[in-house]
């Protein structure tokens, strides 16, 4: 199997919220549209810290998290960020682990988006069709 990626948007749900109510302008609202690594066999939504701060995301937490090789390392956790894939969105706590250098969708954020990876294609395809749960 190959390496899949997808394009998501990664949105600061709090500008969002203050563009909503006035406080600041809808083009104030940070955004970034990233090339993502699927990685099912990994669990969650993995950032770099440049993103982190490109987005304005806080830290609300520290853990450690268990990596490929068996290493377990000190990450951040961020407050919730919206990412949106296609005509789909969620939003979840994003880890900042040392040393990323790319976003990594696992299985949590895969599963939020009800998708999963076609193993023909090496793409993402909605679990229960292309319809999205909700829309914004």
């Amino acid at each position: 199997m190959g390496t899949t990626f997808a394009e998501i948007t990664m949105t600061n749900m709090l500008d969002e919220g203050f563009a909503r109510e006035g406080y600041i302008k809808p083009e104030e609202v940070r955004s970034v549209t990233v090339k993502a690594i699927v990685d099912t066999g990994a669990m969650s939504l993995i950032i770099p810290e440049e993103l982190r701060l490109k987005l304005g995301l806080k830290i609300v937490g520290e853990k450690f998290s268990r990596m490929a090789d068996g290493r377990r390392v000190p990450c951040k956790i961020t407050e919730g960020v919206r990412f949106s894939w296609k005509n789909r969105f969620e939003v979840l706590f994003a880890e900042v682990v040392p040393g990323a250098e790319e976003v990594l969708l696992g299985a949590i954020p895969l599963e939020a988006l009800d998708v999963m990876v076609n193993p023909v294609t090496q793409e993402l395809v909605g679990i229960h069709g292309e319809e999205a749960l909700y829309r914004a």
